[in-house]
């Protein structure tokens, strides 16, 4: 017996697949190998398995075609491994609503399969992710500190959300792979200037930090080397509001350039700019885009909880 592979670790141990099931494999053609992958393994677990090729959608979050949405309502497990997210999308709320469970892998590669955030102890990524969200609710207020930066915001009202990749009941879904806490500040409430020094959506990994300011909650000044493929968020008053406060608990997650990874690293924080209406928040956007910040300072209330990258809680 060699180790378990990621495909299998997916089914069994995140989604925890039964005999008596029906599992759905949904890609698209960008991610039509690994769907293969996924779906061979289903096949031996599972009472059926059923792997559905779309053509890629354009944007994250754009609907799957109403065909697939339709079948979609019809499965114990779907497993979304697609070039773009569906995670945002009404298929998939109306999915678990009729009692599926899912997991979005959006930008997924075959070597994150091999190594990385897949091949976590998940049950200790769930441990460690419950602590944080706890954390993360308790708190009415966080602060970041990176170099000289100080970034504040309020978390007063709001809850903690456990990202950790485990969703073995109906109802339940998230991305895969997975190992965050996660929460809306309020919205008018961030203040402060911070580098981004990890990885940002629309970017992806970085060779050199962006600079960024935030008034009242609002983006109001970016910096760095393509500020061009962040336009999107001074588009509107609502793109550039900071929407989401993370912290990743994925010992094994690494620094891949691509945010499904990036925002699960243990030890970093993320923020992210735009829609945050699905996880207790009141700003809906064009966009949602996280922003990794590396081996940063945090206090939640006045409590050090990471001490420029190391969890000291």
């Amino acid at each position: 017996m060699g180790k378990k592979s990621g495909y299998r670790i997916v089914l069994e141990d995140c989604m925890g697949v039964k005999p008596n099931e029906s599992v759905l494999i949904l890609t698209d053609d960008k991610k039509k190998a690994i769907g293969e992958s996924l779906y061979e393994e289903a096949k031996k677990m599972a009472r059926e398995a059923i792997l559905m090729i779309m053509k890629p959608r354009k944007v994250s979050g754009e609907e799957p075609p109403e065909e697939v949405a339709e079948a979609m309502k019809k499965f114990d497990a779907i497993i979304c491994p697609t070039s773009t997210s569906l995670t945002h999308t009404n298929a998939k709320i109306n999915a678990i609503n009729a009692g599926a469970r899912l997991a979005s892998m959006p930008g997924i590669t075959e070597d994150m399969f091999e190594e990385g955030a897949i091949t976590a102890d998940y049950n200790q990524v769930e441990k460690l992710t419950l602590k944080f969200t706890d954390l993360l609710t308790k708190a009415k207020k966080a602060k970041i500190v990176k170099d000289d930066y100080v970034l504040e915001m309020s978390l007063k009202g709001r809850e903690g959300i456990p990202s950790p990749g485990i969703y073995r009941n109906s109802g339940e879904a998230g991305n895969l792979p997975s190992g965050e806490a996660y929460i809306a500040p309020l919205e008018d409430s961030t203040n402060g200037e911070m580098l981004i020094d990890g990885s940002m959506v629309g970017i992806g990994k970085l060779g050199s930090p962006l600079y960024v300011k935030i008034e009242n909650g609002k983006l109001i000044d970016l910096k760095g080397d393509d500020p061009n493929k962040l336009k999107v968020l001074f588009d509107n008053d609502r793109n550039g509001i900071v929407g989401e406060f993370g912290i990743g608990t994925n010992p094994s997650a690494r620094l891949t350039g691509i945010i499904l990874e990036d925002e699960k690293i243990y030890g970093t924080v993320h923020i992210a700019f735009g829609t945050n209406t699905s996880f207790g928040g009141i700003n809906k956007a064009d966009c949602h885009l996280d922003g990794v910040i590396i081996k940063p300072t945090l206090y939640l209330d006045e409590k050090l909880v990471l001490d420029e990258g190391t969890v000291v809680i």
